[in-house]
């Protein structure tokens, strides 16, 4: 343990997405944890995600929902992960519920299922077109309810500690990534220093996100910037697959600058088209995202533009309108009726399939170090990401690190411990 650090904790999280929050849940409630978060607690990708999560709906899904996640990764996932994260899928769906998360449902009470590109069939959790806000929110809301969890906002990861080839805590500089520069920003609780603070910890997990703020185009906010990756690197921690980058062929083309609003893979799971500026569909709309995105690419070449169509209007209005709340209000904002006319999209970076190296429990190669969320690779995805398949990994995941802490230490488990 670090003897001159400022403050120490047993568990140290560099996130508050799903993943991070997950963590957090899951440990022994007899740990001290700190959780940090960048920006301000709104200002993850979690809140972001639109479609839904993945299930297992029942053992006979098993095959297909295996080979869904196979064939969209072209068949270079590591096979153990794929299937420890569909098998345990169900259960960190009720443990959700039991968190308070709204599901969608049908008429009889049961869960309420959509189909997205590249799945065989229908397996997606959803609430609305808000899935990942209404998940993370919940989330939130519980670990603010944790007697031994702190949450400090507004604090940047710049390095781990490291002794003796082990990490033992990190180094947390008061600065937010902002849009455009850098800004000073004063830490959460206020008793911390302006001038940052070492963190001792006797064990330290990363969920710090991925790396869309290094495009000038992507559906993830600025300050994901891939910094546990520049860390791991620094460190010489293994890395896996860090050519891997999807792009996402169904962004809200605006011509703006900043972050693209992402239209979820849902809306071509429940019927919406692309079509080029004849009006005429030109591709496979439920094909994988690579898949589509060339395909989009292709188009946006052939006729000399930056964007092609994406079409609602074979849909019910009232019923696109109930079930993409969210797509609907923010297009109206730019300008078009997603119920009357067709909108401008245009792909743009969405998910980083690789990350550092990590083994069944989120173990980096350093001890005493995780990592969990899209800063991991555990290899669920591998050459490309099934749709929905983000918040479930993140999740499934970050419980098998918080239970892997925890057997560490001696002590039992969090929410179902």
């Amino acid at each position: 343990m670090v003897t001159d650090a400022d403050i120490s904790c047993d568990v140290l999280i560099a996130g508050c997405g799903v993943a991070g929050l997950f963590c957090a849940l899951n440990l022994p409630p007899s740990l001290d944890v700190i959780l940090l978060s960048k920006g301000s607690l709104d200002e993850c990708d979690s809140m972001l995600a639109q479609g839904g999560i993945c299930v297992l709906r029942d053992e006979s899904d098993y095959a297909d929902f295996f080979r869904d996640t196979m064939r969209a990764g072209r068949y270079e996932n590591r096979i153990e992960s794929v299937d420890v994260m569909i098998r345990e899928s169900r259960g960190v769906i009720e443990e959700l519920i039991s968190l308070g998360v709204r599901f969608d449902c049908e008429s009889d009470g049961s869960l309420s299922y959509t189909r997205e590109a590249a799945h065989s069939r229908a397996r997606i959790c959803h609430c609305e077109d808000m899935t990942g806000k209404e998940i993370t929110e919940r989330l939130l809301e519980a670990v603010r309810r944790l007697p031994n969890a702190k949450i400090i906002e507004h604090a940047a990861l710049i390095d781990i500690i490291v002794q003796d080839g082990a990490c033992v805590g990190a180094c947390v500089e008061n600065r937010v990534v902002a849009e455009e520069s850098a800004c000073r920003i004063d830490f959460a609780p206020e008793d911390v220093g302006a001038s940052g603070l070492s963190i001792a910890a006797r064990f330290t997990v990363l969920a710090t996100g991925g790396i869309g703020g290094l495009y000038p185009r992507s559906t993830n906010y600025p300050i994901l910037t891939g910094d546990a990756l520049r860390i791991a690197r620094k460190h010489d921690i293994d890395l896996e697959d860090v050519d891997c980058v999807q792009f996402h062929p169904t962004a809200l083309h605006t011509g703006k600058p900043g972050r693209a609003f992402l239209i979820s893979e849902a809306a071509r799971g429940e019927g919406a088209v692309l079509i080029d500026a004849a009006g005429e569909r030109f591709t496979d709309e439920l094909a994988p995202r690579d898949v589509t995105t060339a395909a989009v690419e292709a188009k946006m070449r052939e006729e000399g533009s930056d964007h092609v169509r994406l079409s609602f209007t074979g849909l019910d209005e009232n019923w696109v309108k109930a079930r993409f709340p969210g797509i609907y209000r923010r297009c109206l904002e730019e300008g078009w009726d997603i119920t009357h006319e067709p909108i401008p999209v245009s792909p743009a970076q969405h998910y980083h399939m690789g990350g550092i190296r990590v083994d069944m429990d989120s173990q980096t190669s350093m001890e005493r170090l995780f990592a969990v969320g899209e800063a991991s690779c555990n290899g669920v995805h591998g050459r490309n990401r099934l749709a929905s398949n983000s918040l479930l990994e993140s999740l499934v995941f970050a419980r098998r690190a918080a239970r892997a802490i925890g057997k560490r230490l001696g002590v039992g488990n969090g929410i179902e411990g």
